[in-house]
């Protein structure tokens, strides 16, 4: 049976529509025409129509039943030519085989009940464990934001919902065996890999030789004292006076004549010049030489060296990532200049005064330190341009680490939730597994009741009792008969052998369709679907019928009622629609009771500005009598629909005054003081002399509310003034 209905966006039914839930196995609708019961109808028949794309049918267990729908598509589906399907029934069958067939189908129906219920433990171990699902889901994403603002990129593809970011969790629980890495690592890798693709960066250049510049420094030519020959006569003098620099520098200033170039006298003779030539002999021209030389290496590997610095410090330092510690590298190259500086002043001097001794600063300590630094910034270039020669996986691996790193900070978490979750899931899935092979059962025996069905079913039984029940009920002038053309078929006919169904009325058409109904009801219009299970809608099946015919319509209606509360046909559920006042108190009164049981459920259709609404009433039946409905009506004209207000006052007043009462219009006017009053209530009854005295069924009409609370102060009036006040406060209630 169907325990929850929804219908939306069609017809009358807004975009939220209503939702009818908590329905039983009767459910009474009454309201108005055009309040949208036939909209209701048309969508139990036919669900799968593109018009009620946002309704919805929940059905008990998932299992949809055969629904059959009586309204006036039906009538045109079925009565509009004239020929007219058959009724398959099993109206000829034995006893024996009713009860064969029964007690298959009462096997079933145990299969079903033990399948309602597993289906209902099932539903219930399912919410328990979409709860713990929840649960972990949100303990996931806690962590996740935990972690978002280092990790958000690395973790990003599987971090659009807290579902999808779970699934990830409990998948990479499963396969990833990556190394675990600190937060820092993945912090680092991430900026270098996943802000933008990195490119690859030139490594610095080493400083060139300065292992040779460290040694030329450290060369004994500096501390050598380099002076002329001592076994020279004049070597006495010079060595003495400590003035061998001078005499090297002077004698180049000696020319070719007698005059000296120091004393400016001409005391220079063959004799002091071939002295002073032996004193400079050869050994000391090839030491200055060495010192030449030395000077000359020096110059140029400092030039090297400082060149090479000085690039490597103005390149790094225009960088904004550079690898090297920029200011540290400076510091020690503005020491190794100011060093360098001092050492070729030094080499300068030596070169000048060869008898001197210099000591050369060592430029070691400042380039070992300049050295050390540039290793370092290559050391992590290197690892930079490893990274970018392998980018593609190097991102694989980081977002592999970053999710175990991920994995590793819910274990426990994960490790308590699978397993609670696998110990339900393992109960759910014995219980499918049972569910499922009751259902092979009772498809099985489905299959065989069809069978039983098909050898004792026929579609006259079905003819003579639709045939019966028109000479029962007065129609004589025609009946059904199989029909000439089709087999299987029926035609409507006349006495006298002509087809009927073009001159019959529209009240006759009504009667026989709805007798045709009732009999599919109990059977099929194929052998194979006689013993469905079904539910039933009937709309407003007395249209168009004489009062009498109500009476015989309320009655077979309460016949399928009791039999679907019962349980002895295949009649589950039924749904009766209806505006007919009358009708709704004859069908709903079984067994000396108009209010519902635990099978019965009452609702209201109600449509305001176009717009259905829905008041559920449970088994209290809210239809007691038509002039008791009138006064719900205006007692609850605010809930309901102020339209009707007017119009059910006027009811009551012409019904209560006029008719019981004998009491006129302008008697009723009289008793109202001023003559504002006496407008008002004119105006109250002003429809009264529409050649009415009844309480007609249809209670509603289109009538403006905008004077509503003025009408029901004069309404009231009515009553007081005419000394009726208790009568008034009795029906509404009011005591004050």
């Amino acid at each position: 049976m169907i325990n929850i209905l929804k219908i939306a966006s069609t017809a009358s039914y807004d975009v939220g529509g209503i939702d009818i839930s908590e329905l039983k196995k009767v459910n009474f609708f009454y309201g108005a025409n055009g309040c949208g019961k036939t909209t209701l109808s048309n969508f139990l028949a036919y669900p799968d129509s593109g018009v009620y794309e946002q309704c919805s049918i929940n059905w008990e267990g998932g299992r949809a039943l055969k629904t059959l729908v009586y309204n006036k598509r039906f009538r045109e589906q079925n009565f509009g030519s004239g020929e007219i399907a058959g009724v398959f029934t099993l109206g000829e069958a034995t006893t024996e085989d009713i009860q064969h067939i029964n007690d298959k189908k009462r096997q079933v129906s145990d299969l079903r009940g033990a399948q309602t219920t597993q289906q209902a433990t099932v539903a219930s171990q399912q919410t328990r464990l979409d709860d713990l699902k929840n649960v972990f889901t949100n303990d996931c994403w806690t962590v996740y934001k935990q972690y978002e603002a280092s990790l958000k990129e690395a973790l990003r593809g599987s971090i659009n919902s807290k579902s999808v970011f779970r699934d990830k969790i409990l998948a990479e629980k499963q396969s990833n065996t990556s190394q675990l890495v600190t937060l820092e690592v993945l912090k680092s890798n991430s900026e270098t890999l996943l802000d933008e693709q990195p490119i690859r960066i030139d490594t610095i250049p080493l400083i060139p030789a300065y292992e040779n510049l460290v040694t030329l420094e450290s060369n004994a030519i500096w501390q050598q004292v380099i002076v002329g020959k001592t076994d020279v006569d004049i070597a006495g003098l010079i060595s003495k006076l400590g003035n061998s620099d001078w005499v090297n520098q002077g004698r180049a200033y000696i020319q070719e004549d007698d005059n000296c170039p120091f004393c400016q006298q001409p005391t220079i003779g063959d004799v002091f010049r071939d002295q002073i030539e032996e004193y400079f002999d050869e050994s000391f021209e090839q030491d200055k030489a060495r010192i030449t030389v030395s000077q000359t290496a020096y110059l140029s590997l400092t030039s090297a060296v400082l060149e090479t610095l000085d690039r490597i410090e103005t390149s790094e330092s225009s960088k904004i990532d550079s690898k090297l510690d920029v200011e540290t590298f400076a510091a020690h190259l503005r020491a190794l200049h100011s060093q360098i500086s001092e050492n070729k002043l030094k080499v300068q001097d030596k070169l000048e005064k060869t008898s001197q001794q210099v000591e050369l600063t060592s430029t070691a300590p400042d380039i070992e330190a300049l050295t050390v630094l540039i290793r370092q910034a290559n050391d992590v270039i290197t690892q930079h341009n490893q990274l970018v020669a392998n980018f593609n996986n190097e991102v694989a691996a980081l977002k592999q680490s970053a999710w175990r790193f991920m994995v590793e900070q819910l274990t426990a978490k994960i490790t308590a939730h699978e397993q609670s979750a696998n110990g339900l899931q393992r109960g759910i899935d014995s219980i499918s597994s049972q569910i499922s092979t009751r259902s092979i059962e009772i498809r099985s025996l489905d299959t065989v009741i069809v069978d039983l069905g098909k050898n004792v079913t026929s579609v006259q039984p079905a003819v003579d009792e639709i045939n019966r029940l028109l000479r029962a009920y007065g129609f004589t002038n025609f009946s059904i008969v199989p029909s000439p053309n089709m087999d299987n078929y029926y035609s409507i006919q006349r006495e006298s052998g002509e087809l009927a169904l073009e001159t019959l009325s529209e009240g006759e058409i009504t009667f026989i369709t709805f007798l045709y109904f009732v009999q599919l009801t109990k059977g099929g219009n194929d052998e194979g679907s006689v013993t469905d299970d079904r539910v039933l809608v009937i709309d407003d099946p007395i249209s168009s019928l004489d009062s009498n015919i109500l009476y015989v319509v309320s009655t077979i209606v309460k016949d399928l009622i009791r039999s679907a509360k019962d349980g002895s046909s295949n009649i589950k559920q039924l749904f009766l629609l209806t505006h007919n006042v009358y009708f709704h108190k004859e069908a709903s009164f079984i067994g000396s009771r108009s209010n519902g049981d635990a099978h019965t459920g009452f609702w209201i259709l109600r449509k305001n500005q176009n717009i259905t609404s829905l008041t559920a009433y449970g088994r209290n039946n809210p239809i007691e009598s038509s002039y008791e409905l009138l006064w719900r009506e205006i007692k609850d004209w605010q809930r309901n629909s102020g339209i009707t207000l007017q119009n059910s006052m006027r009811r009551v007043v012409e019904h209560y005054f006029k008719i019981l009462g004998k009491l006129d219009d302008p008697g009723l006017v009289d008793r109202f003081e001023t003559f504002e009053e006496q407008q008002v209530c004119r105006s109250l009854i002003s429809w009264i002399n529409d050649g009415s005295h009844t309480i007609p069924d249809d209670l509603y009409v289109q009538t403006p509310d905008d004077s509503a609370e003025r009408y029901l102060a004069v309404f009231k009036k009515v009553f007081e003034y005419t000394n009726n006040l208790g009568h008034y406060e009795m029906m509404m209630g009011d005591t004050a």
